[in-house]
C-alpha cells in the first residue's frame, strides 16, 4: 500500500496517543476513518479533529475486549464506509504486578484488552481486508513482547501473544495469496496516558508522579510513533520498532539470548533502590 488516500481505516484507542496520531495523519493523507474507543468524550475529539483536516471521521463507543461488540462494530462500518482497507488494532492497557500477587481479574482485564481485542479485530476486519484487494492489518505489541520484564508478566503474556499471532497471519495471508500485509509493531516508551491508566499503581504513588516518571523515560512522542508505523505499511515490513529502547529490546535478546533473564535482575535490584531512593515503590 503505497497511498492512504480514499482508504478507510479503522483505528481501535482512537481517543488519545498512538491512535489519535495515526487519525489525524491519515486524515491529513486522505483517508477515511472509522475510530473507536471506550471513551466516548475523547473518540469524539479525535474525530473532530480529523474532520477539520478535511476527512470523514466517525467516531464509535467500543470495547474491544467483548467479541460480539467488535463484530457488532464492523458490521457499522460496513454499513458507513462499504469497505476496509486498514485496521490497526492498537487499544491496550497496563498492569505492574509480580506474578505470586496478581489478582485474577486484573488479570483477565489486561489480556482480554491486550491480546483479546487485538485477535477480535483481526478476525472480525479480516474478510474485508481481503475482499477490498489493497488490505493491511497492523497489530501493536511492544518491547515487552520481544524481552519478560519483572513485574509485567500479564503484559509480557499478552504482547508475546500478540507477536505469535501477527507472524503466523503473515505467513498464512502470502501462503493463501490473500492480497493482504501484516505488520507487528513494537513501540518503546511512547508518551501516551498508559503508565498513568495502569492498574497496579503502588499505593501512596500519585498518578501525577507516574505520569511524570514515565514521560521521562518515554523516548518517543505519539506522532513520531504514528508517522514509523504507516512508513512501515507503506514498505509492508513484518516488524516495525519504535524508538532507541525498541532496538535495544531487539537486540539483548539476539546477543545473549536466554541469559538476558540472569543479567536482568541486578539490574532490576538497582533500579528498583534508585526509585526508593527518591521515594518511589515499585
Amino acid at each position: 500500500m503505497k497511498n492512504f488516500e480514499g482508504k478507510v481505516a479503522v483505528i481501535t484507542g482512537a481517543g488519545s496517543g498512538i491512535g489519535r496520531s495515526l487519525a489525524l495523519d491519515l486524515a491529513g493523507r486522505g483517508a477515511e476513518l472509522a475510530l473507536s474507543d471506550i471513551d466516548t468524550a475523547a473518540v469524539a475529539d479525535t474525530a473532530g479533529r480529523c474532520e477539520k483536516l478535511g476527512a470523514k471521521a466517525i467516531p464509535f463507543e467500543l470495547d474491544v475486549a467483548s467479541r460480539a461488540a467488535v463484530y457488532a462494530h464492523a458490521e457499522a462500518v460496513r454499513g458507513e464506509f462499504g469497505r476496509v482497507n486498514l485496521v490497526f488494532n492498537n487499544a491496550g492497557v497496563a498492569l505492574n504486578a509480580d506474578v505470586v500477587d496478581m489478582e485474577w481479574a486484573d488479570f483477565d482485564w489486561l489480556m482480554n484488552i491486550n491480546f483479546w481485542g487485538v485477535a477480535h479485530g483481526t478476525k472480525a476486519f479480516l474478510p474485508d481486508l481481503i475482499e477490498s484487494g489493497d488490505g493491511h492489518v497492523v497489530n501493536v505489541s511492544s518491547v515487552f513482547g520481544l524481552m519478560g520484564i519483572p513485574s509485567q508478566s500479564a503484559y509480557n503474556a499478552a504482547k508475546f501473544a500478540v507477536r505469535g499471532f501477527t507472524e503466523a497471519l503473515r505467513q498464512e495471508m502470502k501462503i493463501a495469496r490473500h492480497p493482504v500485509g501484516v505488520t507487528c509493531v513494537h513501540p518503546g516508551g511512547i508518551k501516551t496516558n498508559i503508565a498513568v491508566n495502569a492498574r497496579g499503581i503502588p499505593e501512596g504513588v500519585d498518578t501525577e508522579t507516574v505520569r511524570k516518571g514515565f514521560q521521562l523515560i518515554a523516548l518517543t512522542s505519539p506522532d513520531a510513533a504514528a508517522r514509523i508505523i504507516l512508513k512501515g505499511v507503506e514498505k509492508n515490513k513484518a516488524r516495525v520498532l519504535i524508538g532507541p529502547d525498541a532496538r535495544g529490546f531487539d537486540l539483548i535478546p539476539r546477543v545473549v539470548g536466554p541469559r538476558y533473564e540472569d543479567l536482568g535482575v541486578p539490574l532490576y535490584r538497582l533500579g528498583r533502590r534508585t526509585a526508593e531512593r527518591f521515594g518511589i515503590d515499585i
